[in-house]
């Protein structure tokens, strides 16, 4: 398995600032404070190397309960002044709480494709089926690609004050992430097998999918005392 664990919050974005400026904060002060709530087991940034929105942002964590708790709610509802200043820049803001409900390979790729789409009307168990068992178990033996796995949107996030200094953020049904190291085949994947047209065709409505490089990735035993 090449998540940490079954739950995990996916978060795609744009910044109206200057990306270094966010990327800054992002890794010195924000990765650092999400990490530190008990249950938090990694955050990773990634960067958009074909499409959009420019990041994506995935937080594992022990369980999906840990998203909804006292600890992590209590830093949503009072950031810190360079939070404040950073939320007002971002946009499109797209967030959801997701079960991992298939997984394949092992390890963590440098390289990612991110599709994310909606299950059409009463067509979600055939769109599974077909994603868990003709389409990701074969994906981690190609050449270029090591893992993949099936993310599916769960209880929607609550409002908090961070929320609402960058505005209401959207949400995601579900996402297909799979990683590797090459880019290229990743590529390849997002216009075959992965593609709007043959998502589409088994189901699946409201296609988007980018292609990303790993940008900086933090897990709690990296921040010491």
């Amino acid at each position: 398995m090449s998540l940490m664990s079954d739950a995990v919050m996916v978060i795609f974005c744009d910044v109206s600032s200057d990306p270094a400026g966010h990327d800054d904060w992002h890794t010195h002060e924000h990765l650092p404070e999400r990490l530190s709530i008990p249950g938090f087991l990694r955050g990773t940034r990634w960067v958009a190397t074909n499409g959009q929105p420019r990041y994506c942002v995935m937080y594992e964590v022990a369980r999906l309960a840990i998203l909804t708790s006292s600890h992590y709610l209590e830093r949503l509802n009072n950031p810190t002044p360079w939070t404040s200043k950073m939320m007002r820049h971002y946009r499109g803001m797209t967030r959801s709480f997701c079960s991992v409900t298939g997984s394949f390979g092992f390890g963590m790729g440098h390289a990612s494709l991110l599709v994310r789409f909606s299950p059409a009307a009463e067509g979600g168990a055939p769109l599974r089926q077909w994603l868990l068992q003709d389409i990701l178990p074969q994906l981690p033996s190609r050449v270029g690609i090591g893992t993949a796995q099936l993310l599916e949107a769960t209880v929607p996030p609550p409002m908090t004050n961070e929320q609402r200094i960058r505005g209401q953020d959207a949400g995601i049904d579900w996402a297909v992430l799979v990683t590797g190291y090459d880019q290229d085949s990743l590529g390849k994947l997002m216009r075959g097998s992965l593609g709007n047209a043959e998502l589409e065709k088994h189901g699946a409505t409201g296609v988007c999918a980018a292609t990303y490089r790993m940008d900086y990735s933090v897990a709690p035993q990296d921040l010491g005392a």
